[in-house]
């Protein structure tokens, strides 16, 4: 079903019960019971000091972040809740590379620990560039319940998509997520 676009790769009985919710009107009611708060990360520089702390605490070798942001045009309907670049400059006889990472601007307005969780993708990202077992060890090390908040994020995706209200659509307590390692 189209309308579960973003649960794609779980298990049908996960998908299951999200339909159910879905259909008695319960699935924005039964997140935003698990996750009722917001987190107070609002402005570029909140989230660049946010994003310089979690590396700092799990990946102080990894290299320097130049810029963080939030983004307006980063659109969840082409996957992209998150990005990190980096760029080259020549400036005189030298090269330098800058990182930088882009957060949607969806998540201005959300539960905290989905704020983590993208921040925590993203900074895997500086290590591992591929979505292997080693990316998502490097996640899960950085956030023990990394994968639990992904599935609620797309739990969430999905309450929005469908019913079209961000305020109501918050995550709901599913059976606990698998595991997915891509492989």
């Amino acid at each position: 079903m189209s309308e579960l676009k973003y649960l794609h790769g779980y298990p049908e009985h996960l998908k299951a019960q999200a339909r159910q919710l879905l259909a008695q009107g319960k699935l924005g009611a039964v997140l935003a019971q698990k996750y009722p708060e917001r987190h107070t990360v609002r402005t570029d520089k909140a989230l660049y000091d946010y994003v310089l702390l979690l590396k700092n605490q799990f990946m102080r070798a990894a290299p320097p972040i130049h810029k963080v942001a939030f983004d307006n045009h980063l659109q969840v309907l082409h996957r992209a809740l998150g990005t990190h670049t980096a760029s080259s400059r020549v400036q005189g006889v030298k090269l330098r590379a800058h990182k930088e990472i882009r957060i949607a601007a969806l998540f201005k307005d959300t539960p905290p620990e989905f704020l983590r969780m993208i921040v925590v993708h993203e900074l895997a990202h500086l290590k591992e560039m591929q979505h292997n077992k080693a990316f998502y060890q490097l996640c899960l090390h950085m956030e023990p319940n990394y994968h639990q908040y992904e599935f609620d994020l797309r739990l969430f995706l999905t309450a929005q998509s469908v019913l079209g209200d961000s305020s109501s659509a918050h995550l709901i307590p599913l059976s606990t997520a698998p595991s997915r390692v891509a492989g």
